[in-house]
């Protein structure tokens, strides 16, 4: 599937979705600063769980307000991408 056709599904489900994109960027971006408290806590560290943190609370409040269904699904796509690559950093 392209991102167009993930992008659509979403918005004919969005309310579904919706709980699905919650959990998923919560769960994910808590691994994501476990990972990251896991390896100290310097600036760097504190920085990047405050990114995590703020990618993720701007999904979840886009949800909240009710914003448009694409602006959702493309923050649920940053924060699980950001989340991700964080995950990626810290295991090596």
């Amino acid at each position: 599937m392209n991102y167009a056709k993930l992008q659509q599904d979403y918005a004919k489900n969005v309310i579904g979705y919706s709980a699905l994109g919650i959990i998923l960027s919560t769960c994910i971006g808590s691994i994501a600063i476990l990972r990251l408290l896991m390896g100290g806590s310097g600036l760097l560290e504190i920085l990047l769980i405050a990114l995590v943190v703020t990618v993720c609370s701007a999904h979840n409040l886009a949800i909240l307000t009710v914003q448009k269904p694409v602006f959702i699904f493309r923050l649920l796509v940053l924060s699980t991408v950001v989340s991700i690559l964080i995950i990626a950093t810290t295991l090596f």
